[in-house]
């Protein structure tokens, strides 16, 4: 079922007796088990105003579309929405309440902040079809702005979103990105890590193995920008032998494949996404084994593509960090869990929040925890 408006949304859930998957673009392969719910018809920017750098928009409203408003005022999405339809081999419109819902955040997050992080307020449905509003417009406006974090990165099982109020950002003048080539993954992670705590303000951080590369962007003014790539060069000098400098277009061209991994599309295996401290990247990789892998946010974040079954987790035993399936046939997903097991208290939380928000069980029951 598509719903056409907030009010048919909270009557449709209201009524609702057997449970609900909660879906916008469908784009992700996240949604649950349970008759469908689609609020791909709440579409719409309400409000838009450049001045204040925000923007309120209908949850089903397409990624693109808020992309377009935004470019014809010189701005942007700041943390870069990850488009997995070429990963998963998927079809569908990406939506605004999709990004949010599962916090789909890019490379730049590691300079600017995932998407929760832009999130100013939020109007969802919760489980007994009550329509609750929390946030503002202005990030000054903090009433209730936990709840608001809370709806970012809960994939739709605490509540059904119906509209969203986010701050945008200018758009950058250019950008460049520095190429380390033949670093090995350890010598990798140093000099990424080394560039991000340079005064350079480096907004991307990436290894890519399979080309040799270790990509560092910089953006800003073009004489900031020319600057910031010399004294980066300067600092990394004694970690790689040779450097090149990718000019704005093929930076850009790169870091587009990077936050779509580009890498993995139209491959065989599974794919895993291992988030975790950028200086314990190099030990998880070797316990993955011969997986092919790329890493971004400087190593904080691990793609992994494994042999169709395998259980990276049982591989990778304890780390600080957690390991989530993107990829993957069903019977896959449901022997391992697309998600990281819950700590027992973590568990004990998240089962309290779903029996506040969503007392019948109704949105996307077994998605993020065991149904029960």
């Amino acid at each position: 079922m598509m719903v056409a408006d907030e009010q048919e949304l909270a009557a449709c859930v209201a009524d609702a007796a057997e449970p609900l998957s909660v879906r916008g673009g469908d784009t992700r392969g996240m949604a649950g088990t349970g008759a469908p719910l689609s609020v791909a018809g709440l579409s719409g920017i309400t409000l838009y105003e450049p001045g204040a750098l925000t923007m309120v928009v209908q949850a089903g409203t397409p990624v693109t579309e808020v992309e377009a408003a935004l470019a014809s005022e010189n701005q942007r999405l700041a943390f870069e929405p990850v488009d997995h339809r070429g990963l998963l081999g998927g079809t569908g419109t990406p939506t605004v309440g999709g990004i949010f819902a599962a916090n789909i955040s890019g490379p730049r997050r590691i300079a600017v902040g995932a998407a929760r992080d832009f999130l100013l307020g939020a109007r969802f449905v919760d489980g007994r079809g009550g329509v609750v509003k929390n946030g503002g417009r202005v990030m000054k406006n903090v009433t209730g702005y936990d709840l608001v974090k809370l709806m970012a990165g809960s994939f739709g099982t605490l509540g059904v979103m119906s509209e969203l109020s986010f701050k945008v950002l200018p758009q950058v003048e250019t950008q460049a990105s520095l190429a380390l080539h033949g670093l090995e993954v350890d010598q990798a992670v140093v000099a990424m890590s080394r560039a991000m705590g340079s005064p350079f303000e480096v907004s991307g951080a990436a290894h890519d193995p399979a080309a040799g590369q270790t990509i560092l962007r910089v953006e800003g003014f073009e004489a900031s920008v020319a600057y910031r790539v010399a004294q980066l060069k300067a600092t990394l000098k004694a970690l790689a032998g040779e450097m090149t400098v990718l000019t704005a277009a093929d930076s850009g061209a790169f870091w587009s494949t990077q936050r779509d991994v580009a890498a993995f599309r139209g491959t065989d295996g599974d794919v895993w996404r291992v988030s975790c401290k950028p200086s314990d990247a190099p030990a998880l990789v070797r316990r993955a084994g011969s997986a092919a892998y790329v890493m971004d946010w400087a190593g904080g974040l691990i793609w992994l593509r494994m042999a169709q079954g395998s259980d990276l987790r049982a591989r990778l035993g304890m780390f600080d960090g957690h390991a989530t399936i993107v990829r993957a046939d069903s019977e896959t997903k449901a022997r391992f869990g697309v998600f990281h097991p819950q700590t027992p208290g973590v568990a004990r939380l998240s089962a309290g929040l779903r029996a506040r928000f969503d007392p019948k069980g109704l949105f996307n029951p077994g998605l993020m925890a065991p149904c029960g």
